[in-house]
């Protein structure tokens, strides 16, 4: 049995598909306004619960010279602009115990990047905020796993917790991503969401950066629907092609639209009497 995660006026883990999206890093206040706007629209069209993603600072790119994001003072100012103009919650995530308590100045979800997902002190960190916790699994765990890494947020005295899995490492500069990994958190209790654009990025594929297959996002999106996952991520962006970050696996406006309709549809037939337990 899933728990129901209380965020604004609806449930994570509840009967509506909720969606975080938006784009990989904070590049321009235009950008990050014209992606939050469409993504609101959108989802308010298919009557689906949306979080707007966007990092501050991606910390843990693969060069030191690629692109972050704006930092936190400016990233964060434009997210609680965004949040004000669209009326909607917010995700972002922290790289250091120190940022916490900023970020969730802003943050309704509190996000823990997959590499960082053992970290102890970044996690009781994100815990005392009172916000949700958004653990992103590392690559390099079973889902099993994930138990002792949400117990640290427990025994912080939060219980607030969504867990995103985002495939696992499968040989060099590759990822793979295991449907069974889905039942197997939710009987722990946690709503699973499952990141269907880092799932086929291809860490380190360009040597100094990373690649991705973005052409595979809607088939695993698709599959981690029909296995009963709670909800979806997705990096958009306006023309990923051009984006200074993580491009090769965002998805375009016309592709959100595309999948988002789909997706909820299957969200929906899975959860009819008797096709889930």
């Amino acid at each position: 049995m899933v728990n129901l995660v209380a965020l604004k006026d609806f449930y994570i883990g509840g009967e509506k598909l909720t969606i975080l999206a938006g784009p990989c890093a904070t590049e321009s206040r235009d950008i990050s306004f014209k992606t939050a706007e469409f993504l609101k629209k959108l989802t308010d069209e298919l009557d689906i619960n949306f979080v707007f993603k966007t990092s501050y600072d991606k910390a843990n790119r693969s060069s030191i010279n690629s692109f972050r994001g704006l930092g936190i003072e400016k990233g964060l100012e434009i997210l609680s602009d965004i949040k004000k103009e669209f009326n909607i919650p917010i995700v972002t995530d922290i790289h250091n115990p120190q940022e916490a308590d900023i970020a969730a100045k802003v943050a309704d979800i509190i996000q823990i990047p997959a590499f960082l997902c053992r970290q102890t002190d970044l996690l009781v960190a994100a815990a005392k905020t009172n916000k949700i916790v958004n653990i992103k699994k590392g690559q390099f765990l079973a889902p099993s796993q994930m138990k002792s890494i949400a117990q640290k947020v427990v025994e912080s005295g939060n219980n607030n917790i969504i867990i995103t899995d985002r495939g696992v490492t499968f040989g060099y500069n590759n990822l793979v991503s295991d449907m069974r990994a889905i039942p197997i958190i939710q009987k722990m209790g946690y709503p699973v969401i499952f990141d269907a654009t880092h799932s086929v990025q291809l860490p380190g594929g360009c040597g100094e950066s990373s690649s991705g297959e973005r052409e595979f996002v809607p088939v695993l999106a698709k599959a981690a629907t029909a296995s009963g996952v709670n909800g979806l991520f997705f990096e958009v962006h306006p023309n990923p092609d051009s984006a200074l970050c993580d491009g090769a696996n965002m998805i375009d406006f016309n592709q959100a639209r595309e999948i988002f309709k789909i997706c909820n549809e299957i969200f929906k037939l899975v959860r009819m009497p008797g096709n889930i337990s």
